[in-house]
């Protein structure tokens, strides 16, 4: 099962009492990012480019099970950088565990294997590890040679062990449907994982390749195609039915920010997991001070071509538990592949990016006030310094 029954259980019923309680912002999933450092430095990736200051700068444990805490959301996912560098991450998921919360711990494989003696086998634990397509693909997507073997022996011994395995899959404008539907075979078939995690890649500011991002109509397009494929229905998804129908361009969502609010080593960040445009000082604080309005598809420019799971799972997990008979509709006739795509969201009022990211960081770096130095409402800078060749 690609989400324990326990979680589904505890998921649903946290959204109906805030639901109950007419709340109309509140997250679902905990984005906890303890660092950025990482063993890999993948072109698509938005962190790996951040001078060693940054780079080498950590959130305590206390500070990762208050932000727990703070959030309150009943799933915390622990992306990165690559969190299993982190020394106290043991503890970290532990003690998130302790607190009944479920967690997802992204991770890019390489140290899985010598970390596993380290956690226990629980529905409350679930490694995350990230594969972009077969051999070929996932070795160059990461820009290292021999990854793939390295990762796949990795969760091979946590599955014989008894560990729960996602994966996560990050699809660019690089690999086939028909290729897609051979490594989601794979997965299945061969790794025998949980379930997979599918989301196309969202172009980074700071990403060095800017060439293969996906735009709207492509990832629609990729997906029917891929989900139309022969067998498609055996795989399965760690995501709910809506969503995926979504990606299928079936559904006119838009996104739902605050539904995977991120702490990280700068503060509670502005407006979500992908765009970095301020910081706050604590979880009220970013819920009551960010201006929700000003982002998203149809708002904002950078916000365009996104359809990424962070900004969008949380919309399709609401609209199923408000329409369960929709969303049991689509999951028994499958989603469709053919015909006409719901509306697109118009971009003619959409504000012009504004690239902040160079300014934001020089003031989290030399502990100048987020309320003055972190405004996206700024002028905006270029993309120069940012670029490495690419941006």
């Amino acid at each position: 099962m690609p989400v324990p029954l326990i979680q589904q259980i505890r998921v649903g019923s946290y959204i109906i009492k805030q639901r109950l309680l007419n709340r109309e912002k509140y997250p679902l999933v905990l984005m906890l990012e303890p660092l950025f450092r990482c063993n890999l430095a993948c072109p698509g990736c938005g962190k790996i480019d951040y001078e060693d200051s940054i780079l080498n700068r950590r959130l305590s444990l206390e500070e990762c099970l208050k932000a727990v805490d703070e959030c309150g959301a009943p799933i915390v996912s622990i992306p990165g950088g690559e969190p299993l560098i982190h020394r106290d991450i043991t503890e970290i998921v532990n003690g998130i565990i302790a607190k009944n919360k479920f967690v997802y711990l992204c991770t890019n494989g390489l140290l899985l294997e010598k970390k596993l003696k380290e956690f226990r086998p629980t529905p409350y634990l679930t490694f995350s590890v990230h594969l972009d397509g077969l051999e070929k693909h996932h070795d160059k997507a990461v820009d290292q040679p021999g990854t793939f073997k390295k990762v796949v022996s990795a969760i091979r011994e946590a599955k014989k062990l008894g560990f729960r395995i996602n994966v996560n899959c990050t699809l660019f404008d690089q690999m086939t449907a028909a290729e897609t539907a051979k490594f989601f075979d794979f997965c299945m078939n061969d790794l025998c994982v949980e379930g997979i995690t599918v989301s196309p890649g969202y172009a980074y500011e700071r990403a060095p390749d800017q060439e293969h991002f996906l735009n709207r109509h492509k990832t629609k397009l990729l997906f029917r195609n891929i989900l139309s494929r022969t067998g498609a229905k055996r795989w399965k998804f760690s995501q709910s039915t809506l969503f995926m129908d979504f990606l299928a361009g079936n559904q006119a969502y838009h996104c739902t920010p605050w539904g995977n609010p991120t702490r990280n080593i700068f503060g509670w960040q502005k407006p979500c997991y992908l765009l970095s445009e301020g910081y706050a000082n604590s979880f009220q604080e970013l819920m009551e001070e960010t201006d929700w309005q000003s982002y998203g598809t149809g708002n904002y420019e950078k916000c365009a071509d996104c359809m990424v799971h962070c900004g969008y799972e949380a919309t399709a997990v609401t609209d199923t538990i408000v329409h369960p008979i929709k969303a049991l509709s689509v999951y028994m006739r499958g989603i469709r592949t053919t015909g006409k795509m719901a509306p697109e969201i118009s971009l003619k009022n959409q504000r012009p990016a504004e690239y902040v990211s160079e300014r934001l960081i020089k003031g989290t770096t030399h502990g100048e006030k987020n309320e003055t130095t972190l405004d996206p409402r700024a002028k905006p800078e270029t993309r120069a310094s940012c670029t490495r060749g690419a941006a």
